[in-house]
């Protein structure tokens, strides 16, 4: 009786053992490092006594930020793909009239009270992070963005900023031209309507980090 040919996706598998009981080989995975951005002049000068990862409340005030309500979640990985636990996770944004709270933005309007503006979480041990804020919006001279920056054993690592998919002003923006085409995708999410009963959009973001304190 002639054999059974083996097929092709088979054949593959009994090569990196996964048939017949062999142990599985670790496949290497090499991730392409998120661009760094500048942390640009409105980082808080003092950070929000209210600092927690949801920017769209603010602790003692029953209004909720102006503005689309926005998940932005995602993971921190190493080159390698693999999680980084316990990593402080940062963002800042303007608010949805286009101020930052900082002194030093002077812009016309005045800033929402209820947005928080900045707020930190700590990555889990699977490298997830999450956070409710505002969908970002325009403001003189920028596309919308969320700023961004990671911070491992007390460090910072990484600044960067998180683009809207489709945003007819990002090939304007003075930042995001300065990012290499191939790689404006890496700092870039998509912002999708969110689920019912939740915030009205979501973005995935995933951070990789290059190097990590014990590398260097």
């Amino acid at each position: 009786m002639d054999e059974k040919p083996v097929d092709s996706k088979r054949r593959f598998l009994m090569a990196v053992g996964l048939v017949g009981g062999i142990m599985p080989l670790r496949l290497a995975v090499a991730l392409t490092p998120t661009p760094p951005q500048p942390s640009g002049p409105f980082y808080p000068a003092t950070l929000p006594l209210d600092d927690d990862n949801d920017l769209t409340r603010v602790a003692g005030s029953p209004q909720p930020a102006e503005g689309l309500s926005t998940d932005l979640d995602g993971r921190l990985l190493d080159a390698g793909g693999n999680p980084i636990g316990g990593a402080r996770i940062e963002i800042w944004q303007c608010d949805a009239r286009g101020r930052y709270h900082h002194p030093r933005d002077r812009g016309k309007s005045t800033p929402d009270p209820n947005f928080q503006g900045h707020g930190h979480t700590l990555t889990d041990a699977q490298g997830r992070y999450r956070f409710r804020t505002i969908h970002p919006v325009p403001y003189p001279g920028r596309t919308p963005h969320i700023h961004a920056a990671v911070f491992l054993q007390g460090r910072q690592v990484l600044v960067t900023q998180i683009y809207v998919e489709g945003e007819a002003g990002n090939e304007a923006d003075f930042l995001y031209r300065r990012i290499p085409d191939d790689k404006r995708s890496l700092v870039t999410a998509k912002f999708a309507p969110g689920s019912p009963g939740q915030a009205r959009y979501r973005a995935g973001f995933d951070v990789v980090l290059g190097q990590t304190p014990d590398q260097t």
